[in-house]
């Protein structure tokens, strides 16, 4: 049984809570149980946000995330409060553009993607998150153009149609890094 548990986390405002859902959304497009919990303080935009995802070949039993083997940090209090709990072996993605300090640990393997600076010199700056998505896609060996194609699809509303190319710029930009 291949179960994968991801934990998103950053400021809000980063596009944590779509990122999830867009990892959740590809799994269930590719007949993955999944399991979709997002986690917010009051404050949602510019406080903590965070979201767990879990895709697997089984039913999933409880949508907690403890001990990820994936973890996305956007920003510094994000990788300071889960860096600890990946699971040894585990792999950890953080935006070294907004997070300055090296990771402590040597039995996971890291990621360091200037997302935000990427973002900001290819014009798309709110897409830092799917630049880090793009890169963690590549290192999971689970970047295809179909399984991008199909998550975007369900994640993108009608009104936001425009917004799918510049999407899949990002996720390139990510996986190319």
């Amino acid at each position: 049984m291949a179960t994968t548990q991801f934990l998103f986390s950053g400021f809000g405002g980063q596009g944590i809570l779509f990122a999830g859902k867009f990892i959740a959304y590809k799994g269930l497009t590719e007949d993955k149980q999944v399991s979709w919990l997002p986690s917010y303080g009051p404050e949602m935009r510019g406080g903590t946000a965070s979201c767990s995802v879990i895709i697997s070949d089984e039913p999933v039993g409880s949508p907690i995330v403890s001990k990820p083997d994936v973890l996305v940090a956007l920003n510094l209090p994000s990788l300071d409060r889960f860096e600890k709990d990946v699971k040894p072996g585990g792999y950890i993605f953080a935006d070294s553009t907004l997070i300055e300090r090296k990771i402590e640990r040597d039995d996971v393997n890291v990621f360091y993607i200037p997302a935000t600076q990427l973002a900001s010199d290819n014009g798309i700056p709110t897409l830092a998150n799917m630049i880090v998505m793009g890169k963690m896609l590549k290192e999971l060996n689970d970047y295809t153009a179909q399984g991008i194609e199909n998550g975007l699809a369900k994640v993108i509303s009608a009104k936001r149609a425009d917004m799918k190319e510049l999407n899949i710029k990002a996720l390139e930009l990510g996986a190319n890094y």
